[in-house]
């Protein structure tokens, strides 16, 4: 592994596989670290992964893998990988209150907690444009099905959020947001559902966060936003 992209393709593949929890890729280190429901031969683990990387373990007594974590430790650790995300939205919402203190108005907060909301999330997906697609369509049905998407999804976000932010055609900008972000809501949701171990693309792949309810609630604020405003404006 040489890259990010290529770090997101072998944890992503990883976690498609029903007994993986969750898998980490050191690329410096070139080492492979698994969080496993259950027991899984080695020849599984490599026929999941692109042919070109190569998975090699030492067995000392027998060939079977285990889990090695503890439910609570990766709930500690979940919480400590999402400070990121926490701090990034604390900061674009006492933003987006300064910018409105003297003269507050409901609906040119909420334009403007929109249009930095993707502006800034939009930048941490620019930092690595060829692992975030790959990671996006771990969970956007629509990424998945035109993988071009995944590619444009970041510039969509960096026109959306100036449009917001020079209330540049908003009933436009709103309609967009409320359609990708319903397809990416349905995604995320779907990923819970089945308990699978996704990282989140919301701030890229230079930032490794879990796919969790943070996640959810997230994209289900911004999508509240988008039907709010357009009702408003309507």
């Amino acid at each position: 592994m040489t890259c990010s992209s290529c770090k997101a393709s072998v944890e992503n593949s990883l976690n498609l596989l029903d007994q993986v929890k969750s898998s980490n890729a050191d690329i410096r280190l070139g080492e492979l670290t698994l969080i496993l429901n259950k027991d899984i031969d080695l020849k599984s683990l490599q026929n999941s992964i692109p042919k070109k990387y190569l998975i090699n373990k030492e067995i000392s007594s027998s060939d079977r893998l285990s889990e090695i974590k503890s439910d609570s430790t990766n709930k500690k650790s979940k919480i400590e990988q999402l400070k990121p995300l926490f701090l990034i939205l604390f900061y674009i919402t006492s933003a987006s209150i300064l910018l409105n203190f003297k003269d507050w108005n409901w609906n040119e907060f909420t334009l403007d907690f929109m249009g930095l909301f993707f502006i800034i999330f939009s930048f941490f997906k620019m930092l690595d444009l060829k692992g975030f697609p790959v990671s996006f369509k771990m969970y956007d049905p629509l990424a998945k099905a035109i993988p071009i998407y995944g590619f444009l999804y970041p510039f969509v976000e960096t026109v959306l959020g100036i449009m917001f932010l020079m209330r540049i055609q908003i009933i436009v900008a709103l309609m967009i947001s409320l359609i990708i972000l319903l397809v990416t809501t349905l995604g995320v949701t779907k990923t819970l559902l089945s308990k699978k171990t996704v990282q989140c693309a919301c701030l890229g792949t230079h930032l490794k966060l879990p796919m969790t309810e943070a996640t959810l609630i997230e994209n289900i604020i911004m999508l509240s936003m988008s039907i709010i405003m357009i009702l408003n404006y309507a």
